[in-house]
């Protein structure tokens, strides 16, 4: 079966089931990679570690909120 057909067929579903459909292609492409999450984690963790230490300079919400 072609794209096409299956595009075809898709979208000759009820909404409901082009819904479930998208959610379930969409869930498929949604996986996270083991070695960015690794990249992550360890960023995370100097993060904090700077903050407890005091050698991240932060901003409070307040101002945030106000420069936007």
């Amino acid at each position: 079966m072609s794209t096409a057909e299956v595009i075809e067929q898709a979208l000759s579903l009820k909404a409901a089931d082009r819904y479930l459909l998208l959610e379930m292609l969409h869930f498929s492409l949604d996986k996270s990679d083991p070695e960015i999450d690794k990249v992550w984690h360890e960023e995370i963790l100097r993060r904090i570690k700077a903050f407890d230490e005091d050698r991240l300079e932060t901003v409070s919400m307040e101002e945030v909120f106000r420069n936007l």
